[in-house]
């Protein structure tokens, strides 16, 4: 027998829980402040007004204006102002009452004024107390459903109807246990944080590292400088199995793209170790593995769509403020996008890419679709009380794909998320746990004009013409990464979490290219293993010689059986074991960490016969990539591998800057230890990550001393 509850206990309840919903609703209007914002809301309320009326009064013959227009401006001024403040009100109330509850308490409100408005306005007439009451409510309702959709927009109307779902969880006591919300800036430089902040773009995390409450970290990804590399390191600790974002496997004869769900389940299945970052009651939401947590929304690696359970998903879809923002805001942001795009070209922005009405379509599901269901993921989550939370926003990796790291638009959509992080500030005082929030990237970009934009030809034709006419070309994935949360929405709703089409079968004899970024790599089908500089030079005379002495590529790394890996540039080699250097050293373009990354690279499973990455400009640091991003990252050169960690400024830190992504994951364990949000590990073989950490230890003390 389920246990029964006095219908006192369930009065008391309730009442707390209304009484939180007050109190969420009274700060929302307590830290209200005089804006420009209001300032716009204010004038189009004004102009919906006085259209709204002049429908009205055109509609029903028992109303008129016989003051002219006069009349109806001065009605419209008195609606304008009431409705503003009324409105202002009600964004307050939306905690209480909810979406549906605000919309139709507005309508009786405002009717009201409107009926009373008619009465003592000079120059209107009313034929009778009937014509006057339907006059108010027809305005009333055609008002409040225009500025119904326009407050969508609202961030404070998402803020109460994120408060009013927590409210509902929340048993309204004080928390006491620890807990950590760590937020990802997909894309997002060391270099151009620290700018963005002293120029004052960023409010939020400004005030959070003048303050003193954070410190900013900057740390090194190493090569490939992507998100699923990345993400293996910071989420498992696992690095030497994802050499780009794809690659070609030749004992499957397949490629592996790392947006697919079915390619990332299996690469997780390879690096997890059931101990991941999130292991012990943590939540994964939009990234592109699970960390081992238990609880795993839109993630890559279990593609399906949040189930019944995940209130924080059905609380978005089904409430009316959750679709009308997403419409409203989506369909600006394409007009918006639309817009920049036509200013770049008007304007000869250059290097810039063709934007297309595909990613038109894009931006607006990452940057609002995907933006506010991850918000209200999340805010599902803290309620919940989850100790460790991990999610990935994409906004500003999208645009700055296309638009350019630098560029306006992505400054914006940085600017935004900056907002969010306010917003889950702000979620985080009232939520179920003492919540710490730490945000960091997974990589930087990179600007550059393209290498086809630049030399009239792509990689893969390059390739063809040295090697023979005999490469292939292998299907699978969009040079665009972030098609893979669409990919994950979509798959979710088919309910297939795993499957995203057959397995690409490989040519035998062949030269297969993959590209990611500025990082490329070809494999010969027709070697089994890796071929090394001997077996590639006798199969394809020519192929290295000619890609290295290209402009647009900066260095090809071959295996060589006597001497190991060999960065070969236009003018010279550089052996990657002992840092011996003949000719012109290709490496000095790119920064001091080029060496090591290179060489970590080469023992990475499945890594290329041969590795390219493009050239990097001086002065600029551009890039060329492979791919037609302006935006780019993959490879080295330029602000891809300096990523960001803004962590709690009492946090010790083992390293001001940690080198891979597995180094990060170690510094965020030993946080979650400190926090006691960490269980017990198993004794086990060291890691790949230890190993690795061992042979970077032994490989910076070997270029210290000198070779052995």
């Amino acid at each position: 027998m389920s246990p029964t509850v006095s219908p006192k206990l369930l009065r008391a309840l309730a009442a707390t829980v209304v009484v939180r919903r007050i109190r969420f609703g009274v700060r929302l209007l307590r830290d209200w402040r005089l804006t420009v914002a209001w300032g716009k809301s204010l004038l189009r309320s004004g102009v919906t007004s006085f259209a709204v009326l002049a429908v009205t009064f055109w509609l029903l013959p028992g109303v008129r204006a016989s003051g002219g227009p006069a009349a109806l401006l001065e009605l419209t001024v008195l609606l304008a102002v009431i409705g503003t403040l009324m409105r202002l009100v009600l964004l307050g109330v939306a905690v209480v009452v909810g979406g549906l509850g605000v919309l139709l308490l507005g309508v009786v409100i405002q009717a009201v004024v409107m009926f009373t408005a008619l009465q003592i306005t000079e120059g209107v007439s009313v034929g009778s107390f009937v014509d006057a009451w339907v006059a108010s409510w027809l305005a009333a309702v055609l008002t409040a459903l225009v500025n119904w959709l326009a407050d969508a927009g609202s961030e404070d109307v998402f803020l109460g109807q994120a408060l009013r779902q927590m409210a509902r969880r929340h048993d309204g006591r004080p928390p006491t246990a620890p807990g950590v919300l760590f937020v990802q800036v997909d894309g997002l430089s060391a270099p151009l944080l620290s700018w963005a902040v002293k120029a004052g773009n960023l409010p939020n995390l400004g005030k959070w590292l003048r303050t003193g409450t954070h410190s900013l970290v900057p740390w090194h990804t190493g090569m490939p400088a992507t998100t699923p590399a990345s993400q293996a390191g910071i989420l498992h600790g696992s690095e030497g199995q994802i050499p780009a974002f794809r690659w070609y496997e030749k004992d499957q004869a397949r490629l592996v793209v790392t947006n697919r769900p079915r390619d990332a389940a299996d690469v997780e299945a390879r690096i997890s170790t059931g101990r991941g970052l999130l292991a012990d009651g943590g939540a994964s939401i939009s990234n592109v593995f699970s960390g081992d947590a238990p609880t795993s929304l839109l993630t890559f690696s279990n593609a399906a769509l949040p189930g019944r359970s995940a209130r924080g998903y059905l609380a978005f879809v089904a409430s009316p403020y959750g679709f009308a923002r997403a419409l409203v805001l989506s369909v600006g942001e394409m007009l918006k996008e639309i817009q920049q795009a036509r200013r770049q070209r008007f304007r000869n922005v250059y290097p810039r890419v063709p934007r297309t009405a595909a990613y038109v379509a894009l931006r607006a599901v990452t940057n609002v679709l995907l933006r506010d269901l991850n918000v209200s993921l999340i805010a599902e989550q803290m309620s919940k009380g989850t100790p460790v939370i991990f999610c990935d926003f994409v906004d500003y990796d999208e645009v700055a794909h296309h638009a350019g790291p630098l560029r306006p638009e992505a400054m914006q959509t940085l600017e935004g998320l900056d907002r969010v992080l306010g917003t889950l500030h702000r979620l985080a005082e009232v939520a179920g746990r003492r919540y710490e929030i730490v945000v960091l990237s997974d990589h930087g970009q990179s600007q550059g004009a393209t290498f086809s934009q630049r030399y009239g030809v792509t990689l893969e034709r390059l390739v063809d013409d040295l090697a023979g006419g005999v490469t292939a070309t292998v299907e699978g994935g969009t040079n665009d990464e972030n098609w893979g949360r669409a990919n994950a929405l979509l798959a979710g709703v088919s309910n297939q979490t795993r499957s995203c089409g057959p397995v690409t079968a490989g040519p035998r004899g062949e030269v297969v290219t993959v590209v990611s970024g500025n990082l490329a790599m070809l494999y010969l089908t027709g070697v089994p293993g890796r071929a090394d500089l001997d077996q590639i030079e006798e199969r394809r005379p020519g192929l290295v010689d000619g890609l290295a002495k290209h402009p647009g590529i900066g260095l090809v790394v071959a295996h060589c059986a006597t001497d190991g890996p060999v960065a070969i540039g236009a003018g010279g080699r550089h052996r990657l074991r002992d840092g011996t250097v003949e000719g012109i050293d290709p490496l000095l373009p790119f920064g001091p960490h080029a060496a090591a990354d290179l060489l970590a690279h080469q023992r990475t499973a499945h890594v290329g016969d041969l590795v390219l990455v493009s050239r990097v400009d001086g002065g600029t640091e551009e890039v060329a990539a492979f791919e037609e991003l302006v935006g780019s990252h993959g490879g080295i050169g330029g602000w891809q591998t300096e990523a960001v960690l803004v962590h709690p400024a009492d946090w010790p830190v083992d390293d001001r800057a940690p080198v891979g992504p597995a180094a990060v994951h170690r510094q965020l364990v030993r946080w979650l230890d400190d926090l006691g949000l960490r269980g017990p590990a198993e004794p086990s073989q060291p890691s790949l990550v230890d190993q690795h950490s061992t042979w970077l230890d032994a490989f910076s003390t070997s270029r210290r001393d000198g070779p052995s």
